[in-house]
């Protein structure tokens, strides 16, 4: 597992000839300049890039979403932990090319690293028993300060200044962290990375898209042996006989491992689904596209009624992404339980109880705890409202059981419409009766899709639909469609105004409008529309419990 850079790069000097190419760096952007003078590193780093072939790289501390229209790439970004990104326009391949920028990207450290690897021997017994990754941190930090110098104190390993600061930061990346993919997860812009075999590891980007990684496995041995050596780290070992390994990464991220040529033509392979710290909301939601200001407030009104609600979507259509940003919406003082697989779902509220699947292990045989299991569960522990991360078999029989006991439910689905997700709700495994169906009210249908102007695919709300009932004779089922999505325009339309079952039917009574002033819950939800975008634009309120924060005092206040 290597860097393989679409530049050359001359260690002759490691780094110490700071003018060699101080007119390059003069043309640099101003903002870029001062990121150069405080982080050594990037400098030596664009000191190589070919500028008169590619261009200056626009630089860019955070990124915005617009950047995704960009015709042609060449521009670095900041990332945690004083770390860069260089995206790299390739004219010739299919993708632009993702670079990592770290300390010590330019300096050649082949001759020194054996040197601490050895000396470090001695260290192993201390360095091994740290408890926690930031002790395990310190100790090896504090083992490289004995061990190597830069001004030549005997008996130590002599360095260069860059040379010190690239050696801790490679120890630590490597015996703490996730080696060459720990940048990767230091990225809040990237979503997926996966390497699909030998060659190239690929990064789904949330701006830029797919892009081809600089990380490179140039054998099936080193393949393999990385391979090995993560499930290792993550305590879920892969061999011969366990060659497939799902787990979750300390920071929430998913991870698949498929091990060995003999189940993978092109070699060992595996695909991180990254984690935020912090969910979008439904404001980044509504910035990106994906919905609008009134079915946003169409959503709150479900949710506060105690509604029913698949998100229904193929998969990376962002179902789970819009589940979790819909949750601010469920009022504050309900008690919520969550049901996953792989956890992913992020709840505000306070009274949460977040289950997880048990798989049985050679140790734990017939301990398994499956989704079927915890929502049997759930059912005793008397919550308001049930999230399901995905229904996919058994399980469902008892969530739409729990439907109609007066639970609230919401989960996603894998289904491309609504006819889709009734045939397969009530064939196997999941084997609903029809007739039960229509204990499901909301139906949101999630796809990425081509908008127009756009270079490549957004994720959008393609319809909202109201289950209305099933006709035992007919064998059908009735539906209205409150949204929809206008591909034409990339706009959003209510063929529901005026015209909603729910909203008439349900909504309007249980906010205590009187049947003959029905039509008044119109004018109530263009009232929550309003209300969200004066939070969203005039008070700039945007982040995931901020908007939560915020609702809650609205309706502590009866303002909503």
């Amino acid at each position: 597992m290597a860097i393989e850079l679409p530049f050359a790069i001359d260690h002759s000097n490691n780094g110490t000839d700071q003018d060699a190419g101080g007119s390059r760096l003069s043309r640099l952007p101003k903002k870029l300049q001062k990121a150069c003078d405080e982080h050594p590193y990037l400098a030596d780093y664009l000191r190589y890039v070919p500028i008169d072939e590619i261009g200056v790289p626009d630089y860019y501390p955070k990124l915005s979403r617009k950047l995704k229209d960009l015709e042609e790439r060449n521009l670095l970004y900041a990332i945690q932990e004083d770390l860069f990104v260089h995206i790299y326009p390739d004219p010739t391949g299919e993708r632009d090319i993702y670079i990592p920028i770290e300390p010590h990207t330019t300096v050649n450290l082949d001759g020194i690293v054996p040197q601490i690897e050895k000396e470090l021997l001695d260290w192993a017994e201390k360095i091994g028993a740290a408890e926690t990754d930031e002790e395990k941190r310190e100790r090896l930090l504090e083992a490289i300060d004995h061990i190597v110098s830069t001004n030549g104190a005997r008996g130590k390993v002599k360095v260069m200044p860059q040379e010190l600061e690239a050696l801790k930061y490679l120890f630590v990346r490597d015996k703490v962290g996730l080696g060459l993919l720990s940048p990767l997860l230091l990225d809040p812009y990237i979503e997926d990375i996966s390497c699909s075999g030998i060659g190239p590891m690929f990064i789904e980007h949330k701006i830029f898209k797919s892009v081809e990684a600089a990380i490179v496995f140039p054998t099936e041995e080193e393949l393999d042996e990385f391979v090995i050596w993560l499930g290792e780290w993550i305590n879920k070992p892969v061999t011969v006989r366990n060659p497939i390994v799902d787990a979750t990464l300390p920071d929430g991220s998913r991870i698949n491992i498929v091990y060995g040529s003999d189940i993978s033509r092109r070699g060992s392979n595996f695909t991180i689904r990254k984690f935020g710290a912090t969910p979008p909301s439904v404001m980044n939601l509504i910035e990106w596209g994906t919905m609008d200001y009134m079915m946003a407030a169409y959503l709150s009104f479900v949710l506060e009624e105690n509604m029913n609600l698949f998100v229904v979507g193929a998969t990376a259509s962002g179902k789970t992404t819009t589940m979790n940003a819909l949750t601010t919406f469920i009022l504050p003082d309900k008690k919520i339980v969550s049901i996953e697989d792989t956890p992913e779902l992020q709840v505000p509220h306070k009274n949460w109880i977040r289950e997880v699947t048990r798989e049985s292990g050679k140790e734990k045989r017939g301990s398994e705890v499956g989704m079927f299991d915890l929502l049997k569960a759930a059912l005793r522990q008397r919550p308001d409202r049930i999230i399901i991360g995905e229904i996919r078999g058994a399980e469902g029989a008892i969530a739409f059981q729990a439907m109609q006991t007066g639970h609230g439910v919401i989960s996603t689905f894998h289904a491309d419409s609504v006819g889709g997700l009734v045939q397969r709700l009530s064939g196997q495994p999941i084997n609903i009766p029809k007739a039960y169906v229509d204990n499901l009210e909301v139906v949101i249908i999630q796809a990425a899709v081509k908008a127009p102007g756009s270079l490549g695919l957004v994720r959008r709300i393609t319809s909202i639909n109201e289950i209305v009932g099933y006709d035992p004779v007919d064998q059908a089922f009735s539906f209205i469609q409150a949204f929809r999505w206008n591909p034409a325009n990339d706009t959003f339309e209510f063929p529901g105004y005026m015209n909603s079952y729910l909203l008439e039917e349900k909504i309007a009574i249980k906010r205590g409008i009187p049947s003959f002033k029905r039509k008044a819950i119109y004018t109530e939800l263009k009232k929550r529309a309003k209300i969200l975008q004066r939070l969203h634009q005039d008070r700039q309120v945007r982040d995931f419990y901020e908007v939560f924060k915020v609702l809650a005092e609205a309706h502590r206040q009866n303002l909503l």
